[in-house]
């Protein structure tokens, strides 16, 4: 259970295998390459999940990339059957699966990750990336009615400043973002990455609020 994952809410955190990209800061990276979960998992999760009514408010699903799980609207049925809440942790690749599953109603909370300016994605992401995917589930989560948010992991060495003055120029507006300090550990891929001040960060926080108000440093 965990009180972080979903905002004002009692939560547990399911974590899906595979993604898409290939984050050289992610601390899930051994998820990364990882199998869609099966169907023993899952109905694991759901059985811990069916005894948890009325102790925990909500689902947290993240990745991995949740969006690339076949099965993930079935098993967000099952959750929301069971009375549950759904936050979805997405990397903003697959607007189109995105955007059936706000249509259905099947989300309550998006949160999702904004890995660097447009022009450095492909540095950030490790992997070549459709930016214009990114950039409509921008516009599908400002126009989806739930609560969202946008959030990026700042790391020292492959971010610089102009990338986050171009970040605050993409996403100006009045929508939640959340600026996350890279912190090492021995599951990340990028050894020689490193962390910004907390100086560098409240520079950083100024910056980006000048175009994002709603811009919070969190950790």
């Amino acid at each position: 259970m965990t009180l972080l994952d979903y905002p004002g809410r009692v939560a547990c955190t399911v974590f899906t295998g595979g993604c898409n990209l290939r984050c050289p800061f992610c601390h899930n990276f051994q998820l990364a390459t990882g199998e869609d979960m099966g169907p023993n998992l899952t109905d694991e999760v759901l059985e811990y999940l069916s005894k948890r009514r009325g102790i925990i408010d909500g689902v947290c699903i993240t990745g991995g990339e949740p969006l690339l799980w076949k099965d993930l609207e079935g098993f967000i049925d099952n959750v929301k059957d069971m009375g549950y809440l759904v936050k979805l942790d997405t990397n903003g690749t697959f607007p189109d699966r995105l955007l059936n599953l706000l249509q259905n109603g099947k989300l309550d909370y998006v949160a999702m990750d904004i890995k660097s300016s447009i022009s450095s994605y492909e540095k950030l992401s490790g992997i070549g990336v459709d930016t214009s995917a990114v950039k409509k589930s921008v516009e599908i989560l400002k126009n989806a009615g739930i609560p969202y948010e946008f959030r990026t992991t700042t790391v020292k060495g492959l971010h610089e400043m102009n990338d986050f003055e171009e970040i605050a120029e993409w996403l100006q507006g009045d929508s939640r973002y959340y600026l996350q300090k890279f912190v090492m550990n021995e599951t990340v891929p990028g050894k020689e990455l490193d962390t910004f001040s907390d100086q560098e960060m409240k520079n950083i926080l100024k910056t980006v609020k000048a175009k994002l108000p709603n811009t919070e440093i969190r950790g």
